[in-house]
């Protein structure tokens, strides 16, 4: 406590009794002070010390680190008491000068203002010691704020964008299909799926950061992945059960197509449950092996193929093995190729999306726009394959809610081999090889780029004897890191690309059904 007989002088300003708090916040903002200044408080004193080289390294600043606040007896260093200041020339004797020129900033004085307990006394919310303060300590905020801000404004547009084209579509099908369709064909299962899979994020994101499911960051990475080690993994456990769960609801179980594609649809998240948690044991980011990996892959996308030779789809043509193709290719009937084809998609576009899921937002929002663009395809063949389409389209876009910048859950291997299958048997179901390919162009320029940078790689070290590399870093988007882009930025661009693509495949469907 201090005296309540001295005032606390400052030249050119008088605010109202200030507490302890106050005064350590102002002091250290006080331009080019260059003396040591001394602040006794009660018999149990406090001595805020700062030196004077210190000061003029800091160009004549000084900061708040340099600041020190140390508690001490008043028998162990030889300072005036409080009883000895006064309001006479004594008190004018406690005066510390900041600088001795002409164009010296003001002096001032420090003495005690009151015996009430400092804590207990008030300011005004108009004093400028208060607003500098308050304005200080939200620089942090906002930049936080502003980091948060762009995956939102990602997420909107994205919603805007499929919601106006699945009205659209909406609003034509009857033209499309020349059958009667139920009133929002595909924007209700669409936005049923987005409600609940971003709902249940909210419960098992939660669970998974308390079970420590965190991604495994590559060394190899860039340096600036290594803040997003403790983000937990394997959303694709909440966000994909509800899209299949939505299409067999909407579409009904009478249908041999979204069944047949759920089937495998769940069997590729089963192998991507089992990289990630064989991860998770390991403690580093390898699970199953590659060469593996693709063996169940393709395993699975075999199986689908002789289901397909055996099942009983429904299909305009009365016929199956064919893939629809615009003019003036028309119809092409590939036979046992198209088993093989079907094989082939399923690898592909599993391992594609994967690759793909290396930043915040790219490979969901990828998977939601390549999904809206291959229901506008398949939905003169089979309406129920674009509910599932649709279904799925919306899973991703909820779990977009957890995932945007910055991410507060990674879809895994689970999420992103299932995501590729279901893509390639919604086209092994229909024919419709080639949008797939459109549609999923993101996918295919990821994919393409490791593969790009591995040949180029060993070509190199062949004929050169030492090994080049074509891009800074594959897949491309972490090229793009290493170039200065920021995530947001990449990812923005992916998604404009995406949606061109998304668009250009449906029409070619359309044309070619």
């Amino acid at each position: 406590m201090l005296s309540q007989s001295r005032p606390l002088y400052l030249r050119r300003l008088t605010p109202p009794a200030l507490p302890r708090s106050s005064i350590r916040c102002f002091l250290p903002t006080l331009p080019r002070l260059r003396s040591a200044y001394l602040l006794q408080v009660s018999d149990s004193s406090y001595a805020l010390q700062s030196t004077e080289s210190n000061i003029g390294k800091r160009g004549g600043r000084l900061p708040r680190r340099h600041v020190h606040f140390r508690a001490f007896d008043g028998d162990s260093v030889d300072i005036p008491s409080v009883d000895d200041w006064g309001n006479t020339e004594e008190t004018m004797g406690q005066t510390v000068y900041s600088s001795d020129g002409d164009d010296s900033d003001s002096d001032f004085v420090l003495t005690p203002v009151s015996d009430v307990d400092l804590p207990a006394i008030t300011v005004s919310n108009n004093d400028a010691l208060t607003v500098t303060a308050h304005r200080l300590a939200m620089l942090g905020r906002g930049r936080k704020r502003h980091r948060i801000k762009h995956g939102v404004l990602l997420n909107t547009g994205l919603i805007i964008f499929l919601t106006v084209v699945l009205l659209y579509v909406d609003y034509c099908a009857w033209r499309i299909v020349r059958l009667p369709l139920a009133q929002f064909h595909l924007t209700r299962p669409f936005f049923m799926a987005v409600i609940l899979a971003s709902c249940a994020g909210y419960v098992c994101v939660p669970l998974l950061y308390g079970l420590k499911v965190y991604q495994i960051v590559r060394k190899e990475g860039p340096i600036r992945h290594t803040l997003k080690k403790k983000t937990p993994t394997m959303g694709g456990m909440f966000f994909v059960p509800i899209g299949l769960v939505v299409a067999r609801f909407m579409a009904g179980s009478s249908s041999s197509e979204v069944s047949g594609a759920a089937a495998a649809t769940l069997a590729f998240a089963v192998i991507g449950l089992i990289d990630d948690l064989l991860s998770l044991i390991k403690n580093h980011n390898s699970g199953l092996s590659p060469g593996l990996k693709i063996l169940l892959e393709a395993a699975v996308g075999t199986w689908f193929s002789f289901w397909l030779d055996t099942a009983s789809i429904s299909s305009p043509y009365g016929m199956k093995m064919l893939a629809p193709l615009p003019a003036p290719l028309g119809l092409v009937c590939l036979g046992k190729w198209y088993l093989m084809l079907t094989s082939f998609c399923f690898v592909s576009m599993a391992n594609g999306v994967n690759l793909t899921d290396g930043l915040d937002g790219l490979a969901g929002g990828a998977a939601a726009l390549a999904f809206i663009g291959m229901s506008i395809a398949v939905l003169p063949i089979s309406s129920d394959l674009a509910v599932f389409g649709a279904s799925m389209a919306g899973a991703c876009v909820g779990f977009l809610l957890h995932n945007r910048c910055k991410a507060s859950v990674f879809m895994g291997d689970t999420g992103s081999l299932a995501l590729g299958a279901a893509l390639a048997a919604m086209a092994a179901c229909t024919g419709m090889f080639f949008p797939l390919f459109i549609a999923s162009g993101i996918f295919v320029m990821e994919a393409s780029s490791v593969i790009l940078q591995v040949l180029y790689f060993k070509m190199t070290k062949y004929f050169l004897g030492a090994g080049h590399r074509l891009f800074r870093m594959a897949p491309f988007h972490h090229h793009l890191e290493l170039c200065g882009l920021k995530e947001p930025i990449i990812v923005a661009g992916a998604y404009v690309l995406s949606s061109s693509f998304a668009l250009f495949a449906g029409y070619l469907g359309l044309i070619s059904a």
